[in-house]
């Protein structure tokens, strides 16, 4: 029994990749996914077939790098590897061609168009607040100093609809214990990018309290889960996927994973976040993935699987209640 090997929720099949031409459907797409999922944006099937150039094009905005030798990392945690599970790897060129990313553009199908005048490179980190060590540090220091892994994590939007994606970075944990957070501190904040020069979402929707800011409690941000990653798919990360650091909480409903992050700030009070603010009958500051609590405008309890069209259960705490169900009482 010692030599039992338990399968864990996050153990997702390698099996290859999902076929694209499931995905490129767009009749069949919106005919699965009914009337009444939308959210922050409308979901929409990317209708690419016969647009190669474009498809490349996705995979193009990856940004120069100092530390490309880095890149792809190996699962040092191999729970975070392959085995059964729920669902395949969700082919790249779904994930860099539909996705939400606000300060470039509401329609997610338009994201990666935006991104080229963005410069993701080179690139600072700031921690402070309630710690003992605050610091500023490049990104390529922090990643030559932090050890890489690779996490596949599934990744489900509030909007209910779901993408699986090989992260690599490190745990949030590893990072905040380099500050020493004080004993005071109950909550880490995070901030993103402001430049509208570069971004024209942040430019043309001025209603929004840009930069986009997110929060944990510590307690969220230390668990083993918690991850920042610089990198997808074997590589440094796409910049319409938040290059170059973005966070990774993937029990929580997507928009809580900011993207681009340029400063951390630990605190003892709630801090404020972006879409609570905006909406909080809408969006709590918890934000877990829950299935038995509908969003005011549709049900949380099924998701669409992007690359198939499929509808599926949607799981307490996205499947991750083993590791994380314990920090809620």
């Amino acid at each position: 029994m010692t030599n039992m090997r338990l399968r864990r929720p996050w153990d997702l099949p390698e099996s290859a990749v999902t076929p694209e031409r499931a995905y490129l459907d767009r009749r069949e797409f919106l005919g699965k996914a009914g009337a009444g999922v939308l959210g922050l944006a409308a979901i929409s099937a990317c209708d690419l077939s016969g647009q190669e150039a474009a498809q490349e094009g996705r995979l193009s905005k990856v940004p120069p790098t100092p530390t490309a030798e880095l890149y792809p990392a190996a699962r040092r945690d191999r729970r975070f590897g392959p085995g059964s599970g729920h669902g395949g790897i969700t082919e790249e060129k779904i994930v860099a061609g539909y996705n939400n990313f606000y300060e470039f553009s509401t329609d997610k199908e338009a994201v990666w168009r935006l991104v080229d005048r963005f410069q993701a490179r080179p690139w600072q980190i700031e921690v402070g607040g309630l710690v003992e060590r605050p610091f500023v540090i490049d990104l390529t220091e922090l990643e030559r100093t932090m050890p890489l892994e690779e996490r596949i994590y599934r990744l489900r939007c509030v909007e209910a609809w779901s993408v699986v994606v090989p992260w690599i970075g490190f745990p949030l944990a590893a990072l905040l214990k380099k500050a020493e957070p004080a004993s005071r501190a109950r909550y880490v904040r995070f901030v993103s990018f402001l430049r509208p020069e570069e971004a024209p979402g942040q430019k043309r929707q001025t209603w929004y309290p840009w930069p986009y800011y997110e929060a944990l409690r510590i307690d969220e941000a230390m668990n083993e889960l918690a991850f920042l990653a610089t990198g997808m798919y074997g590589h440094p990360l796409q910049k319409q996927n938040g290059a170059p650091i973005r966070l990774a909480v993937p029990w929580k409903y997507g928009y809580k994973s900011i993207k681009s992050i340029v400063r951390i700030e630990l605190s003892e009070s709630r801090p404020k976040t972006f879409w609570n603010d905006a909406a909080p009958d809408e969006y709590s500051f918890l934000s877990n993935v829950d299935p038995s609590v509908p969003h005011p405008r549709w049900s949380q309890a099924t998701e669409i699987v992007v690359a198939t069209g499929e509808r599926i259960p949607t799981l307490p705490f996205n499947g991750y209640s083993e590791w994380v169900a314990g920090l809620y009482g």
